[in-house]
């Protein structure tokens, strides 16, 4: 990978780069896990059902700065890739999306950068999901650095079609047959409402479970 020195930051190789953000995406994972345990606690109730978290390839970084026009350094990377650390949340009903960016919101240590709602202006292929940009204090032995986490936080629902969606781009290189993405576009007003009758259901098991209770 042409990459050259860089020492904004203290970061200077890309082996500095894959520590901190490792590091970042340790602690925000983390965090999340001990915020579903602390929901179950009081709520009983977990609203996360599953995590994922990686680490954007060099390849991809690579390609990502060339589709912006940058050269492929280190300085680059920092500042103009965002999601070289990446954690998706997956959860079942899109009231936890909304509850889950809150409770993001409030941790101190995190500083949101921007954040991108997906969920009420979907794109115009029928991507959902809700992205927020996080900073990150990671500390070393001898300073502080500042890394970049981008948070998706979607439902199940919406994460199989992502899934598929990002298949379709890989494999035709974003040049993917109109009957396909017609297709694709029909399938996420199916998931919306699918997300849609699943909460109103899960409302009125609550509502009437309370009524027992």
């Amino acid at each position: 990978m042409d990459v050259s020195g860089y020492k904004d930051n203290g970061i200077g190789s890309w082996n500095e780069v894959n520590l901190i953000y490792k590091a970042a995406l340790k602690q925000v994972q983390t965090k999340m896990e001990v915020l579903n345990d602390e929901f179950q606690h009081v709520h009983r109730y977990n609203p996360i059902e599953h995590i994922k978290a990686r680490i954007k390839t060099p390849e991809s970084i690579v390609k990502k700065l060339k589709r912006g026009g940058y050269e492929s350094t280190i300085e680059n990377m920092v500042n103009y890739v965002n999601d070289i650390a990446g954690i998706r949340i997956i959860c079942s009903f899109t009231s936890d999306i909304y509850r889950i960016a809150e409770m993001i919101r409030e941790q101190k240590d995190l500083k949101i950068l921007s954040v991108k709602d997906y969920i009420t202006y979907p794109k115009a292929s029928g991507y959902k999901s809700y992205h927020m940009l996080v900073s990150v204090p990671v500390y070393l032995s001898d300073r502080m650095v500042d890394a970049k986490v981008e948070i998706q936080i979607r439902t199940v629902a919406m994460d199989f079609w992502a899934s598929l969606e990002h298949k379709m781009h890989y494999k035709f290189e974003g040049d993917a047959p109109e009957h396909i993405r017609n297709e694709l576009v029909e399938c996420a007003k199916m998931v919306a409402d699918l997300d849609a009758r699943m909460l109103a259901i899960n409302e009125e098991i609550s509502e009437l479970g309370s009524e027992f209770d």
